[in-house]
């Protein structure tokens, strides 16, 4: 059996840069709709970076989104790798993500202690529900391809 790789097979696995961006903002403005439900506030997070930067809502926003599709084009990917079938896979990386960077990471640095429990209870439970929802164009715009 011949294990090198031909140019059809290097192909199949690049990754879609359109939809993985487009799924980067679509699941970013989901993410900011969540927020304004459970939270009411929109763009919290985008005025959280540009206060803590001292840049301004403008950069705030630009870092956001700019996260997003960061996310969004990670996700494209990895998710060959990941385990389960298409629809599970952005599920699956978000809540990795989510206790890896945000729980563990960014709450911390901000002062609100490990998975916010600094901040109110609710405050780890609606940040794992935005970025779930976040996952959800990836499930339609990056099809992994096992």
């Amino acid at each position: 059996m011949d294990m090198r790789k031909t140019s059809l097979d290097i192909m199949e696995n690049k990754i879609n840069w359109k939809n993985a961006i487009i799924a980067g903002v679509l699941g970013t403005i989901l993410f900011d709709i969540a927020g304004l439900i459970l939270a009411g506030q929109w763009w919290d997070v985008p005025a959280l970076l540009g206060e803590k930067t001292g840049l301004g809502m403008g950069y705030g926003i630009f870092g956001h989104y700019a996260n997003g599709v960061l996310l969004g084009i990670l996700y494209a990917g990895i998710a060959p790798s990941l385990w389960g079938p298409n629809w599970l896979r952005p599920f699956i990386f978000m809540a990795g993500e989510t206790i890896a960077l945000v729980w563990f990471f960014m709450f911390p640095l901000l002062g609100a202690g490990i998975a916010g429990v600094k901040m109110d209870p609710m405050v780890p439970v609606a940040s794992m529900i935005r970025h779930l929802l976040f996952a959800v164009p990836f499930i339609f715009l990056i099809k992994p391809r096992d």
